[in-house]
């Protein structure tokens, strides 16, 4: 009992560094964002962090996977309501943008992009959770294909390009590039979206 008491404990001392992390992100960004400058907002010690992820490349992978585990679950959630698949496309399109140009999640998703070149685990990382949006994306699809809501089309290649737009898109609101704020990146989205994914003919 006392070594499942201590295994909780650590897990519950993980997930408050990873919410401490992307608050701290979401506050001040990804730069100024230390294993010190943590270890202070949590009242510990930098190497306390270390002794649970050993780096800070590990800390920032850990923390974009529970923030992804999150959406996970708001992901499946949506494709079990009862809707119509042009409304789950829509609510699909608002779960995958960013909140704003200080979204922690993408500044994270940015920053592990500019690592994986010259990082295998990373690579592997990265790679796993795309394939997560590929699939759920995929499967709505593929339904809505299936009940002619949406015409036929290729399932996997409309859902890649649907994903590469906004992975473009999401990049440019979080850089806080000009006249490209979340709003603006939905609507854009959403025109998008109905030219490569036509509604079937009724």
């Amino acid at each position: 009992m006392a070594g499942a008491a201590r295994r909780r404990d650590g897990h519950i001392a993980q997930e408050r560094m990873l919410e401490e992390a992307m608050a701290a992100i979401a506050e001040n960004g990804l730069a100024t964002l230390t294993m010190s400058a943590l270890a202070e907002r949590l009242g510990t010690s930098g190497g306390h962090i270390l002794y649970y992820f050993g780096s800070k490349d590990l800390l920032l992978l850990e923390a974009l996977r529970w923030s992804e585990a999150a959406l996970t679950q708001e992901r499946h959630a949506l494709l079990a309501r009862r809707l119509t698949a042009e409304r789950k496309l829509d609510l699909f399109l608002e779960l995958y943008l960013p909140r704003g140009p200080r979204d922690a999640r993408w500044m994270l998703w940015i920053e592990l992009w500019a690592r994986t070149p010259s990082n295998e685990s990373l690579r592997r990382a990265q790679e796993e959770m795309d394939q997560g949006w590929q699939d759920d994306l995929e499967a709505l699809l593929a339904k809505g294909v299936a009940r002619s809501r949406f015409a036929p089309m290729d399932v996997p290649a409309c859902a890649s390009e649907l994903l590469a737009l906004l992975d473009g898109l999401s990049t440019r609101v979080v850089l806080g590039q000009r006249g490209t704020d979340r709003d603006r990146a939905l609507s854009v989205a959403r025109s998008a979206t109905q030219r490569l994914i036509v509604r079937a003919e009724r």
